[in-house]
Order: structure tokens, then C-alpha cells, then sequence
């Protein structure tokens, strides 16, 4: 969201949140989990798409950085990887954790895969407040201090 609040340059709106989940993504596959999963997991893309939306997101949702906005883009976006990452997870035949099973292909499969990621959707939204409370927080602190700040993003 910040990228695509901030950045007045559509390649570095995009470019910044992607590299950073890149370069963690590889430090994590490759150095933390040593390379259990090869460098890159399955799905990916679809989690790389998903943050192109959430650029979009910060970009329509956050033309004006207020508390209200930045909470409506926070949950929105929260929201938004919730359904389309475990819409993923269930394409993708994911486990059901109470039966250790794959998920059933019909509504009450989807259902039971949007039930076992709300957790996972909780913390992103957490995330989100969190660390968007600093980001956002601060850097319109630091442009009221310093207004030479909002021509640095071009």
C-alpha cells in the first residue's frame, strides 16, 4: 500500500514491495528453510499478483492519506488476499486440517479452506495496521516536518 501510496513512479510503486518479497523470499527458501522447497514455493505468482493488487489498491484507495483511508485500505486489502490466496489454496487441492484430507472440490471444501486461513487473514490485517501505522504514520510525520520529503517520491 505504501508504494502505491507514495511513489509517483509507477515502476517504483511496483518494483519496491516486489523486490523486498522477493529478496525475503529467497533469504527464506534458501538460507532459513535450506532450500526445502527450491528457491521459489509453489504459487508464487499468485501471491506476487496478489501484492500487485494491493499496489493498485494503495494507489486508488489512498489518494489521500487520512486514518479513515488507511484503515478502509488496510482491511480491504487484508480482506482481499484472504480470498484470492485461499481461493489459490483450494485450486490447488490444499489439506483439510480436520481430516488431514484434500479439501473437498464444492462449496463446503472453499468454505473450510476460508475457515482454517481466517487466522492467517487476522494476522495480515494486524500486519497491515501495524506496520501501515509506522509507514504511513511516520512518513507523513517526517513530510510535515520536512516538506522537501513530498518532492523526493517522484
Amino acid at each position: 500500500m505504501f508504494g502505491g501510496t507514495y511513489f509517483k513512479s509507477k515502476w517504483k510503486a511496483f518494483a519496491f514491495p516486489l523486490l523486498t518479497l522477493l529478496l525475503s523470499d529467497i533469504i527464506i527458501n534458501t538460507i532459513v528453510l535450506h532450500g526445502k522447497f527450491g528457491v521459489m514455493y509453489s504459487g508464487w505468482y499468485l501471491v506476487y499478483g496478489i501484492f500487485v493488487l494491493i499496489v493498485l489498491a494503495g494507489k486508488l484507495l489512498l489518494k489521500k492519506v487520512t486514518v479513515k483511508n488507511f484503515l478502509i485500505a488496510a482491511f480491504a486489502t487484508a480482506l482481499l488476499h484472504w480470498l484470492i490466496a485461499d481461493l489459490g489454496v483450494w485450486l490447488a487441492g490444499g489439506t483439510d486440517l480436520r481430516t488431514m484430507t484434500p479439501l473437498t472440490k464444492d462449496w463446503a471444501g472453499l468454505l473450510q479452506c476460508y475457515t482454517q486461513g481466517f487466522p492467517f487473514m487476522r494476522n495480515f490485517l494486524i500486519g497491515n495496521l501495524v506496520y501501515g501505522a509506522i509507514l504511513f504514520g511516520g512518513f507523513e510525520y517526517l513530510q510535515s516536518r520536512y516538506p522537501s520529503l513530498k518532492l523526493q517520491l517522484v
